[in-house]
């Protein structure tokens, strides 16, 4: 390991470069990012540098930036911390030869109809799906399978862009919906799925050296038509054999795409004939999951993937967390608010009410007065969120929905423009 850490962090980095810097002092830190992630970089004066490009610039730009500083400066590892411009993480880890993942990793990832193709050639993965052009190519794949299936962007997140049809006269809005980019990833077509019978589940694992640890199952609880997640809870309640088999059947996805070292947040259906995939990532979940995992678990997978992009060992030391016997089993679950009224957020009511619940550790607003809110269409949409602690999943779960419940929303709406005949 050298002695003096010069680590390329791809995107905004969130508190990931401070982490870095704490865990190593004498490590240093360069961002290379979108010219509209600027405002997200948390002190950036801390950096040795910040190169900023547009969001369509070529990925041979991002690498020709990134060369010509390591030549001058050189780089000793890369990271990044979030879905957004890890195709160009790739790229750069690639071309400068920083041991990053692989483009072949992150585009299987990304691109959920290859990934399913993968899958399906490896023998892990069995779930019917199809790139569609256009609507008629939607209708050709229900009338093979039948509904309900799932629209959704080849490449997205949080949710958005994905809806459950139910019956085919929702074809061509579903198809609509599910164009375009969303929350800044660049979709690459419309994927449709058969539609997968059961419970949510969210696996956190972390990996090294070709080698995967499972952290914590967490239930996730998602809108049924949007499937944008309402409420988590880590860990799961679940039989031994379920988790056990749920492991197995993630470690052989995380195989298949070629993942070998970091986090992982891979998110399943377990239906009547055991675990399916819905997406997997190669990063930390998001909604706080890392919080929930460390308040039931006490393995921190944030600090762990700090000191791991620095070139550490941390596998050891989540086994080892994780094999010490739990003084007081706690679950640790987040649940959250919509509305369903367009309009002017001007207030949220009630919020020291709820944090007074017993069980419930923080209620925050997601949204500022002033932000225009709406219909659940994506993880955008919510507006607040609370989480609490329990001894148990349903103690857990119902004391961070009781506060979301018990808050208020007063929203300014104008006079809708209609036309007329």
């Amino acid at each position: 390991m050298s002695s003096s850490e010069h680590v390329l962090i791809v995107g905004a980095g969130r508190d990931f470069p401070a982490r870095i810097r704490g865990a190593r002092p004498d490590a240093r830190t360069t961002v290379i990012c979108q010219l509209d992630s600027i405002a997200k970089i948390r002190r950036p004066g801390d950096h040795a540098r910040v190169l900023c490009l547009r969001g369509d610039a070529p990925d041979q730009e991002w690498i020709d930036l990134a060369a010509a500083t390591h030549a001058r400066d050189p780089f000793t590892r890369i990271g990044t911390f979030g879905e957004r411009d890890q195709d160009r993480y790739a790229a750069i880890s690639d071309a400068l030869g920083l041991g990053g993942h692989s483009v072949e990793t992150v585009t299987l990832v990304h691109d959920k109809h290859a990934m399913r193709t993968r899958l399906r050639e490896a023998g892990i993965d069995t779930t019917a799906c199809a790139r569609v052009a256009d609507p008629d190519e939607l209708r050709s794949f229900v009338e093979a399978y039948g509904t309900p299936c799932v629209v959704k962007p080849i490449s997205s997140a949080g949710s958005a862009g994905v809806t459950k049809v139910t019956h085919e006269n929702g074809l061509d809005g579903a198809f609509e919906r599910a164009l375009g980019n969303h929350l800044g990833l660049t979709n690459t077509g419309v994927l449709v799925e058969e539609f997968l019978e059961g419970p949510q589940f969210s696996v956190e694992a972390f990996s090294e050296a070709g080698e995967h640890a499972l952290v914590a199952v967490t239930r996730k609880y998602s809108d049924p038509r949007t499937f944008v997640e309402l409420g988590h809870v880590c860990p799961a309640s679940l039989p031994r054999d379920d988790v056990a088999a749920i492991e197995a059947y993630v470690f052989a996805v995380l195989d298949a795409l070629g993942v070998g070292f970091g986090p992982t947040h891979t998110e399943v259906v377990l239906t009547p004939k055991g675990p399916r995939l819905i997406e997997t990532h190669v990063r930390m979940g998001g909604d706080m999951i890392p919080t929930l995992t460390l308040e039931a678990t006490g393995v921190d997978t944030d600090d762990c993937t700090a000191r791991q992009t620095l070139g550490e060992p941390v596998l050891p030391g989540i086994r080892a967390r994780l094999a010490k016997p739990v003084a007081e089993a706690r679950s640790s679950a987040i649940w959250f608010a919509s509305v369903d009224s367009r309009g002017t957020l001007e207030e949220i009511l009630g919020l020291e009410r709820a944090r007074a619940l017993p069980g419930v550790t923080e209620v925050d607003a997601m949204v500022a007065p002033g932000a225009r809110v709406g219909a659940l269409e994506s993880s955008l949409s919510r507006v607040a969120y609370a989480r609490a602690l329990a001894a148990t999943e349903e103690e857990a779960v119902k004391a961070a929905r009781e506060a979301v419940e018990g808050l208020e929303f007063r929203i300014r709406s104008g006079v809708r423009d209609t036309a007329t005949v």
